[in-house]
């Protein structure tokens, strides 16, 4: 059984954390659930402590901690801060405590996002129906442009998860891989969340808003992405949807540049970042180069 499905008393806050709702998860109030639930939901706190950018906090609260679940929560912690130690203990966990539920997605999500994909898929490959597990193997398929194992994975899982958060927002994720009519099919699951009160936040507008940019729907996707922004002012994803929007609705290069700026602000070390960086530094060298040939000719 998956402890994380978001069944039962779980329901309202396995919502707020898989939508990144991480300020409503730890507003939730844990004191009515049944022991086993409760601790389910401290874990939830913590993850979604880290997300704020409180790994310290949790880090303290967890210190004297030697349960895999809890260590799993540290190297996630760890991982955050940018220690070597997170993907180490990761390592550890994902060999002396493969079979812990928790221990399979968080440890999963250290290997993942540290590039160990194989580790990573062998350690969640050993979930037993757990949706997470099932959430995290996809994106890793797609990060590999295995869209076809992904695929596997969403169709098995929905012999048994069929109306599933999850499962709806991996098959919106294929969609918008797999293109065509599937953008639409996309466009329906995010803008579901993103109307629905419980779970319209910064991250679902956003998802919407990138469904619209594959729709070519832009003046749609740019009212969508300055919602996401008054929830969320801080939110990168958005600010970096912002500029790829920009580009494509042809707006000048002081209007992008501008919001490469706010991006930067917010987070300067984003992929898209970090990419234009690396691609103004490339030119630069070229065309020092070029000068350098120019002048001695």
């Amino acid at each position: 059984m998956d402890p994380f499905s978001g069944e039962g008393e779980l329901l309202t806050i396995t919502t707020h954390f898989h939508t990144h709702a991480y300020t409503k998860v730890l507003e939730y109030d844990t004191s009515p659930l049944s022991p086993p639930n409760r601790s389910i939901a401290r874990i939830l706190q913590h993850r979604s402590r880290i997300a704020l950018g409180q790994s310290r906090q949790v880090l303290s609260q967890l210190s004297s901690a030697k349960d895999a679940a809890s260590q799993a929560i540290q190297a996630l912690a760890h991982q955050s801060l940018g220690n070597d130690k997170g993907v180490e203990l990761a390592r550890e966990l994902a060999e002396t405590d493969g079979e812990d539920s928790v221990v399979q997605v968080v440890c999963g999500t250290v290997l993942a996002a540290a590039g160990e994909y194989e580790k990573a898929v062998e350690l969640l490959g050993k979930h037993q129906g757990n949706l997470e597990a099932v959430a995290l193997l996809t994106q890793i398929y797609l990060l590999q442009n295995r869209t076809d194992l992904a695929l596997k994975e969403v169709q098995a899982a929905k012999r048994w998860a069929q109306d599933s958060l999850l499962i709806n927002l991996a098959e919106a994720w294929l969609g918008l891989r797999v293109g065509g009519d599937k953008y639409q099919s996309s466009y329906y699951i995010y803008e579901e969340l993103a109307s629905t009160p419980s779970t319209t936040t910064a991250s679902s507008l956003v998802a919407q808003a990138v469904a619209d940019m594959h729709l070519n729907r832009l003046p749609e996707a740019d009212a969508t992405l300055q919602q996401a922004l008054e929830l969320d002012p801080h939110d990168a994803h958005a600010r970096a949807n912002q500029v790829v929007l920009a580009c494509l609705m042809g707006r000048k290069r002081p209007d992008v540049e501008g919001l490469v700026a706010g991006l930067s602000d917010v987070d300067d070390g984003h992929p898209l970042v970090r990419g234009l960086g690396e691609m103004e530094a490339r030119f630069d060298e070229a065309a020092g180069r070029y000068q350098a040939r120019v002048a001695a000719g």
